[in-house]
């Protein structure tokens, strides 16, 4: 192949979760949401036992969630988006992303 970009690694996603929490299917579901969404443009998505009340998101180690700092847990649409915005900005969601029409 000739292109750069095909060079690069993809990118790695890291769902970080409270075990003692029981946060486990909360990670498993949006690595899911994720997966499905970007299943040709991700390397690889992990989920990473932790404690102490973490949940965070990371994308090749920035994050894009912390549940402490954005005061909860994520909906999976904002997650795509936030996703998207670091690993193919120029990519349209679809649906997820349209608004309303206006009444």
């Amino acid at each position: 192949m000739t292109e750069l970009s095909s060079s690069l690694p993809k990118p790695r996603i890291e769902i970080r979760y409270c075990t003692l929490c029981r946060w486990m299917l909360r990670a498993a579901w949006l690595a899911q949401e994720l997966l499905s969404t970007f299943d040709s443009d991700l390397g690889e998505v992990a989920l990473v036992p932790a404690s102490k009340g973490e949940f965070r998101i990371l994308v090749n180690g920035v994050q894009v969630w912390d549940r402490v700092a954005d005061e909860g847990f994520p909906e999976a649409k904002e997650i795509k988006q936030r996703v998207r915005d670091i690993i193919a900005p120029e990519r349209d969601l679809g649906h997820s992303e349209r608004k309303p029409a206006s009444e």
